[in-house]
């Protein structure tokens, strides 16, 4: 895919060596893009810099991005405040989180929401009174116990319905949930939640570690009741399909998607950022696939220092040696800023929204032909709000990539038997 920048400065984010520092004033700058882009010339400033146009390059080259998001996002409100907003470009193909996220994703659509709000709370006060008070905190955000309870009654109602009664992958369960959450939230006059839209966008929502969370809680409860005779309950997760869908949509990037190539953004770490990079291990290293690589772009904002030998804070440098990210370009296409993704995302996120902004007012202007001859990267900036809807398409993947495994079939069966030690006679899997 050829470059689309049109400046000075290198193709490659402007990573090469040698090239001039550029330290305009914030007096001289017009646009929060070109803040970032010219007065952030060094040090950790440099790191932003950086991570601004990679993910400036990638959208400009029309790159599907996935997302991996780790952390409180819902319950803080980010996703009303940037996350939302940058999902609803079309730029993001598919997200990783967790089921912490998706469960309180619900609170503020619950039916008397409006009467226990979310409000500031110090992070280094009585936490004593506070649990008197029956006030959940996280880090500075306090609300209402009941909050919790009355979402525990909505998820139990959602999963005991009919449409839920089935085995089914989890970005069943969370598409299912989204339409739910949607519901609620129009019934209630409830901002669009994160559910909701990655629903009405057909985005797959993927959770690597689904036990670790409520949702899941309360269907345990529900599976309890059940082996009791107290209800009828037939819910179950399919990992198996889940993992196996997660690859068939990696596989479309890197074969069928207009680049023919994926980006990553990773904020934070733990489950979700492995989840999201595992996809070209299991094509490649356990199902046998060839010709599978890593992410061209992975751009990673985290607070783990890298000495610390997490995942979390492992840089895409580590993650090249196991094949999740391009080796070949990956010294100019991926950065990790070591930082607290809710200080910098909301500016990131701003900047990239103008500029797509910029883009399509232009376009009423100039025509779209005229544009994209002046500013190639319109064209990625510009791309459809409708986004890939993989969910709509997750049949046919999945598919796709089943031809795939059975051509490899007879070699993965043979591959799978090893001499196990004290195993009586031929050990088969």
């Amino acid at each position: 895919m050829p470059p689309t920048r049109h400046d000075q400065r290198s193709a490659h984010g402007g990573r090469r060596a040698g090239d001039e520092l550029v330290h305009r004033s914030v007096e001289d700058v017009a646009s929060l893009d070109a803040l970032l882009d010219q007065c952030f010339p060094s040090f950790g400033g440099g790191f932003l810099r950086r991570v601004w146009r990679l993910l400036d390059e990638a959208i400009g080259r029309g790159v599907p991005m996935t997302l991996a998001v780790a952390g409180p996002v819902t319950a803080s409100g980010q996703h009303l405040a940037w996350l939302n907003p940058l999902l609803d470009t079309g730029w993001f193909c598919l997200i990783s989180t967790t089921d912490a996220v998706c469960y309180h994703d619900g609170h503020r659509s619950l039916d008397d929401a409006a009467e226990h709000p979310f409000r500031e709370v110090p992070i280094f006060g009585d936490d004593g009174k506070l649990r008197d008070e029956s006030v959940i905190r996280i880090t500075d955000i306090g609300f209402p116990e009941d909050v919790l309870l009355q979402q525990d009654r909505f998820v139990s109602a959602c999963l005991l319905a009919p449409e839920f009664q089935r085995k089914m992958t989890g970005t069943e369960l969370r598409h299912l949930l989204g339409a739910r959450y949607a519901a609620q939230e129009a019934s209630n006059g409830a901002p669009e939640g994160l559910l909701a839209l990655c629903h009405r966008k057909a985005i797959p929502i993927f959770v690597g570690a689904p036990a670790d969370g409520s949702i899941f809680l309360n269907s345990m409860k529900l599976w309890a009741l059940a082996r009791e005779g107290a209800l009828d309950y037939s819910f179950e997760l399919d990992m198996h399909a889940e993992v196996f869908e997660s690859c068939a949509y990696h596989l479309w990037g890197q074969r069928e998607s207009p680049a023919q190539a994926l980006g990553t953004l990773i904020l934070g770490g733990g489950v979700p950022k492995n989840f999201n990079l595992q996809p070209e291990p299991a094509l490649a290293q356990i199902l046998g696939l060839e010709g599978v690589g890593g992410y061209l772009y992975d751009i990673q904002i985290t607070t783990a220092p890298v000495t610390d030998g997490s995942l979390s804070s492992c840089p895409p440098a580590e993650a090249v040696t196991w094949g999740k990210v391009d080796k070949d370009e990956y010294r100019s296409t991926c950065e990790s800023l070591h930082a607290d993704y809710s200080m910098v995302m909301p500016i990131l996120a701003k900047a990239l929204l103008d500029k797509r902004a910029r883009f399509g007012a232009l376009e009423g202007e100039l025509g779209a032909e005229t544009l994209r001859e002046r500013h190639p990267e319109a064209a990625g900036y510009l791309r459809s709000r409708d986004g890939y809807r993989l969910y709509d398409r997750r049949g046919e993947l999945v598919e796709a990539l089943r031809a795939a495994v059975a051509a490899k079939a007879p070699a993965l069966a043979a591959g799978a038997r090893y001499p196990l030690a004290g195993a009586a006679g031929d050990a088969r899997p």
